[in-house]
């Protein structure tokens, strides 16, 4: 069911609005679905709901006006959907705007192009609240949402296809990598956490932290899942054995 097109202004927070929370901008067509996500996230005190929209050109708008932090995206939306939303608003923005889609099916066919567009993460439309909001505050950090099992598990299925780009892959960009940049940077690409790496490389979380900051300039990459991205796109999908 599609809403009706909502104000891009909401009427401004006066009890708990604090300059410092996560601004959040909800984009989807379903006003039941929009409604929901701004029920659980106003109950956090550090994020803040500063707007919702029912599609992707009303999203590129409401970014430039209102200025958030994380945009929670739909992908299949009227006249411009999440996609090219999102690429739009990565072109405008950088990384100063984390977009995040929604998905309504673990293996949503346009999972891939979401990350190529510039997409930080995803969440499943029926996410559970501690999760939503765990995620916002996860992709705001930069720590994009590679560890839950299920982004794991479409990224996984999506960057296995063949694509027809293969052969201009960014292979030169991992090539100036450190061989233990390349073990990091193949860990994060099978979505483990940086305390899942410390482990598995028997360093510490803070070394782990330093080699990721490291490999994401070397790279010119976004975040992590950009860097993801360029490594499956450059042929590094292993060659660090995973734990159990």
């Amino acid at each position: 069911m599609t809403g009706s097109t909502p104000s891009r202004h909401p009427s401004p927070r006066t009890d708990d609005s604090r300059g410092d929370a996560i601004r959040v901008l909800v984009v989807d067509d379903q006003a039941l679905v929009r409604t929901g996500f701004r029920m659980i996230l106003e109950i956090e005190p550090d994020l803040e709901v500063v707007g919702e929209v029912a599609d992707g050109e009303q999203a590129v708008e409401a970014t430039r006006d209102l200025q958030p932090h994380v945009v929670l995206m739909d992908v299949r939306m009227p006249r411009v959907d999440g996609i090219e939303a999102t690429r739009r608003i990565v072109a405008e923005h950088g990384s100063a705007v984390r977009v995040v889609m929604l998905t309504t099916f673990d293996l949503d066919e346009y999972v891939y192009d979401a990350l190529q567009a510039g997409a930080s993460g995803f969440l499943l439309k029926d996410v559970q609240a501690e999760l939503l909001v765990a995620g916002v505050r996860a992709v705001h950090e930069g720590d994009a949402l590679l560890a839950p099992s299920v982004t794991r598990r479409m990224i996984e299925t999506f960057v296995a296809r063949p694509r027809p780009d293969a052969a201009s892959a960014p292979a030169h960009l991992v090539a100036a990598l450190t061989d233990r940049e390349r073990d990091v940077l193949a860990l994060v690409a099978q979505g483990r956490t940086n305390g899942e790496i410390a482990a598995d490389l028997f360093i510490s979380e803070t070394t782990v932290k330093t080699h990721v900051g490291r490999l994401l300039a070397k790279l010119g990459a976004r975040d992590r899942v950009h860097a993801v991205i360029i490594a499956y796109e450059a042929g590094l999908t292993g060659g660090v054995p995973r734990r159990g």
